[in-house]
Formats: structure tokens, sequence, C-alpha cells
């Protein structure tokens, strides 16, 4: 017996929580059930004050609904029902699941009354409801949303809901959401005053705008502390601007730097202009766009796991691509630049027409893992995962091909054979497979490169063309061969690009920096990091 008390009385306690839901749904239910038998606009105010009463944020849908003018009562039981109107009558839905319940004809709904007054009531409740949603995401928005459009009559439930919320982020939300309230009642002054000095401590773009509009209208001594709170927020947005700009040009400096790295190897170790390196970038890209197709047709749970397995294929193609350019042409002009320049830029060609034959001229759609999608906000800087990863991946490449270049034999021998070819031969070094397979790699990096660019730019037959030119520009401005150089030059030049553009537009700021370049050289021919050697110095 005692053992039978003690389990019914844990399943009691187990129970519990999923009775008072219950129970709180019974209640809206039964509150929203009153629209049926509301029959005057008097009745239907009634009804949405009982509702709002109610407290439960499932009826946000009921009461949208009703403001759109799409909540029904079934005749002749009064049902009540979100409609969707069709040619032959209404598709039916629960009021506060959502839940398909069937169809009617016409005749038999009678549409709730509704009016622009009541809208406004309506409106008011929904934001009350949602700032006690159980998700913070849904309550985050609604203070998003009254802050963005500041509501005297809001005041007393954001009051409520601050006092109650347990995230801060939420609440500091509300908190001005609130503030902007304030500034458009009848509150104090004094009030008025910490509110203002509430939003101009946020300091973001949004709070700016309202306290713009208030300034405006404001009188006396609060237009002068709205005036001061809005120029100390330009001052730090200024700030906040440049600190946005510096991570554009670090975006893009990453994005230079996996598409110059490659180069970098290929043209420091063996001295080739390969104008075909955008191409391997473009072949990575499509090597990116075919896997993904076939996991959206196979095995489309491993989406996330797409870019993972797109990386060493793309690393594979391209690689045996320039594996098949060197052994197959290029080997062939050594010493002659001119020619291999043009065989290069011919290689390039006949890539891009072999791939507009295979997959069409047009862009091709390149989807993003969800853990690439979104941005997240640190103060005023908006930082986007896709670009933040595809720092990190470059930073992450160029810490491999560091290890393989200062910590393996192979290294060893690229480093040799940049140094004084010569005298790397007359050691045993077969510098021609050396050549081959620093060829292969540099071309595999530029596959790989073709993956990150793949998540934020067109994959189209294109898409090496729009980044050659900078590659190159980087190369030298950094030093030939030296893959430090490439860093420090990539993130240099994207940055200083990033800084360039507000004021020059894209094009001249690309033309400045191509000057700037060309005026560097002058000074200092073999970059800002110079290779050493013999062979070198000769």
């Amino acid at each position: 017996m005692f053992l039978l008390r003690s389990a019914l009385l844990l399943l009691a306690v187990l129970l519990a929580p999923i009775s008072a839901v219950h129970a709180d749904e019974a209640a809206t239910r039964a509150a929203v059930a009153k629209f049926g038998r509301a029959m005057s606009f008097s009745d239907v105010e009634k009804v949405v004050k009982e509702v709002a009463a109610t407290g439960d944020p499932a009826a946000v849908r009921a009461l949208a609904a009703l403001a759109d003018g799409n909540l029904y009562a079934r005749q002749p039981d009064g049902a009540v029902f979100v409609v969707k109107e069709k040619s032959d009558g209404f598709d039916l839905f629960d009021p506060l699941t959502g839940k398909a319940e069937g169809s009617a004809g016409k005749d038999a709904m009678v549409k709730v009354k509704v009016k622009n007054s009541l809208r406004r009531l309506i409106g008011d409740a929904v934001g009350n409801l949602t700032l006690a949603a159980r998700d913070p995401a849904v309550r985050l928005a609604a203070a998003t949303t009254m802050l963005n459009s500041p509501d005297a009559s809001t005041i007393e439930a954001l009051d409520a809901a601050i006092a109650k919320e347990t995230d801060a982020a939420v609440r500091r939300r509300m908190e001005a959401a609130r503030a902007s309230a304030v500034l458009v009642s009848d509150r104090s002054e004094a009030e008025k005053e910490a509110a203002i000095d509430l939003l101009g401590a946020r300091g973001d773009r949004d709070t700016l705008s309202l306290l713009l509009s208030y300034e405006a209208t404001a009188k006396g001594p609060l237009k002068d502390r709205a005036a001061s709170a809005v120029s100390d927020m330009r001052d730090v947005l200024a700030w906040w601007g440049v600190a946005q700009n510096a991570w554009y040009g670090i975006s893009l400096g990453s994005v230079l730097l996996l598409a110059a790295i490659g180069l970098a190897i290929t043209f420091g170790v063996m001295g080739v202009i390969n104008m075909a390196h955008g191409e391997m970038v473009m072949l990575g890209a499509y090597t990116t766009f075919v896997v993904q197709e076939i996991i959206r047709a196979s095995f489309p749970g491993l989406f996330d796991w797409s870019l993972a397995i797109a990386v060493p294929l793309a690393f594979l193609v391209a690689g045996a691509v320039g594996l098949v350019i060197e052994r197959g042409i290029i080997r062939f002009l050594y010493g002659r630049p001119l020619e291999t320049l043009l065989a290069t830029w011919g290689v390039s060609l006949i890539l891009q027409q072999a791939v507009r034959t295979i997959f069409g001229p047009n862009n091709r759609d390149v989807g993003n893992p969800s853990w690439m999608s979104g941005e997240f906000d640190i103060g005023q800087l908006a930082i986007t995962w896709n670009r933040l990863w595809i720092v990190l991946f470059a930073l992450a490449v160029f810490t491999v091909l560091l290890y393989v270049f200062n910590r393996t034999s192979w290294g060893l021998h690229m480093r040799a054979v940049t140094q004084n070819r010569r005298m790397a031969s007359s050691m045993g070094i077969r510098t021609p497979w050396v050549d081959a397979l620093t060829f292969a790699l540099g071309s595999g990096i530029a596959g790989i490169a073709g993956v990150a660019l793949s998540q934020i730019d067109n994959v189209s037959p294109n898409l090496g063309q729009s980044y050659i030119v900078d590659s190159f520009m980087v190369v030298v401005f950094g030093g030939v061969g030296n893959l430090w150089g490439t860093l420090v030059g990539a993130f240099s030049l994207g940055i200083l690009n990033k800084f360039l553009e507000p004021y020059a537009g894209a094009v001249l700021g690309k033309i400045l920096i191509l000057v700037l370049i060309i005026l560097f050289i002058q000074k200092r021919p073999r970059g800002l990091f110079a290779q050493k050697g013999r062979a070198v110095e000769a």
C-alpha cells in the first residue's frame, strides 16, 4: 500500500506541470471561443480584453487573425477558426495551434467584427502576450518592435514584463523599449531625462534615430540633453564604424589570402606566372556545387557536412588538374615567361568554356550549412558566421602550409629549390618533381579557396577572374614566395581597400591600391619580405 501511494504521489508530481499547461490552454480556448458569440464591436472588445487577461501567448494567433480579418465563427455551433480563403470556401485552422481543421463553405462561416479602434486594442494585447511568451526569442522580438514603435500605452505592460524577466539581454531590450515609450508619454521631465540617458548609453543606430526624432520636437533642457546624447552616440558609432570597416577588411583579406597563397607557392618556387590560377579556384567552387547536389538528392541529412566533404575533394580535383597542366604544358616552357603566360591564359579560357559546356553559363546555387548561416553582434559590430569561419579557415590553411614548408622534408626540398635550383639539383633533389608537386599543391590550395568563396560569391565560370589580379598584387606586395609576406599583404590590402571604398568607391579604390603598389615596388622591388638565397641575390 505504501509503495502504491508513493507511486501515485510521484505520478501526481510529474503530471502537475502538464495539468497546469492543459488548464491554461483550456482557459484560453474558452476565452477565444467567446468570439463566436460576440455580436457587436463592444462584445468583441470585451472578449479581446478577456483573452489578453489570460496571459497565454498561444492566443496571439487568434488575435492576429482577428486584426487581419481572418477570424471566423462557424454556424450553427459558433466554433471559432482562423481561415484561409479559397475559390469554393475556406480552409479552417485551429485558432491556438494552427492545426488544419478541414474546410467549410462561405455560407457556413461568419466573420468576427473588427474595426480600426479595435485593431489598436488588439495590437496592445498582442504586445502584452508576446512579452510573456516562454521563448526568449519571442519576448526579444516583441521588445524590439516596441522599441522601434514607441507607444505610451505599453509602459505598464513593459514594467510588469521587466519585473518578471530573467534573461539579461531581453530585459535590457525591454528597458530600452520602456524608455522609448516614456519619451512619447506625458511622464515627468525627470523620467524623460533618465530615458534619454538610458537610450544614449545603448549607442546603436536604432536608438540614435529615436533620439533624433525626439530632439526635433523637444524643448528646453530636454532638447539640450537629447542633443548631447545624440552627439555622444555619433562619436561612439564613428568608432564602431572604424571597427566594422576593419572587420570587413580582415574578411576580405582572408579571401585574398586563400586565393593568393597557392599562387605565392607556384610563383615563388617555380617563377611561373600562372594565369589559370583563378580557374583552379573556380574548379573548387564547382566541386562544392556537385557535392551539395549529390547530397541534396541522395543524403539530405548530411548537408551540414557538405563543406567538410568538399574540401578534400576540391583539393584533389584542382591539384590533379594543376599536375596535368604542369606535366603537359608548363615544364616545356621553363625560362620562357611570355610563352608560359600566354599558354596558361589559353588554359584558363579552355577551362572556363569546359565548365560552361558542362554546367551552363548561369550562376549555380551553393547553399550555406546551418553553422555558417546568420550573424551575431559584438556591441555595434555585426559579424556573419560565414565570414568568421572563412577567416578561421584561411588561418588554418596558412598554419598547415607553414608546417609543411618548415617541418617536412618536402618543404625543405621546396625551399632549397627556391633559394638555389642548381645547387639543389646537384644535391640529388629531383627538381622537376618538386616543381610538379609544388604546382599541384598550389593548385589544390586554390581549389580549397574555391570551397570557401562558394559561400560568399556567385559560383560561375568567371569566378576566378575576379581574384586573379588581386592575388598577383598580394603576392608581389608581400614578397614572392614568402608565406608570411602573403599573409601580411592580403590583410593589409583587404583593410586598405575597405577604408578607401567609402570615399573613393569600389573601382577607384582598387585603382588607387594598384597605384600605391606600383609606387611601393619602385622602392622595394622584392616586396615586404624578400626571399633570400644565392640565386635570388645573384
